[in-house]
């Protein structure tokens, strides 16, 4: 009886933690589309769940249901990697959102535009300061 507990509650965790991940990328994505209709960021960006790098790969990765978590920015021309860094040092910069994006399983932060091949990405648990003490 103990085992199909145990496979039950893996099976109510999954789906609570996919609901999760979707949410979130529909909360981001809808935050997005306002930003840019209000005229607070320049581009109109989409986030993916996507396949993250293995090399990044924690704990609480996701690996089957996609560890990458995918913005794209339509610019409508290729973008420098100075604007692509800039755009990914503005997510990462956002301690709450980062800690959110592992806890739910994601491992790589990826930043593409919508011209050409050239993209960055990031490590997150690089950045949510696990065992600091704000010093």
């Amino acid at each position: 009886m103990a085992i199909v507990a145990n496979l039950w509650n893996r099976i109510i965790e999954w789906f609570e933690d996919r609901q999760s991940r979707t949410k979130l990328v529909r909360s981001f994505n809808s935050s997005a589309k306002e930003a840019f209709v209000q005229g607070i960021v320049p581009v109109m960006m989409e986030a993916s769940i996507v396949k993250g790098d293995p090399k990044y790969r924690h704990r609480f990765s996701k690996v089957f249901e996609g560890s990458g978590f995918r913005i794209k920015a339509y610019a409508g021309r290729q973008l420098t990697k100075n604007d692509i860094v800039n755009i990914g040092a503005t997510i990462l910069s956002n301690e709450i959102l980062v800690r959110r994006l592992v806890v739910l399983g994601w491992d790589t932060l990826q930043i593409h535009c919508d011209v050409g091949n050239y993209g960055c990405q990031w490590q997150l648990h690089d950045y949510i300061m696990i065992g600091q003490n704000g010093e």
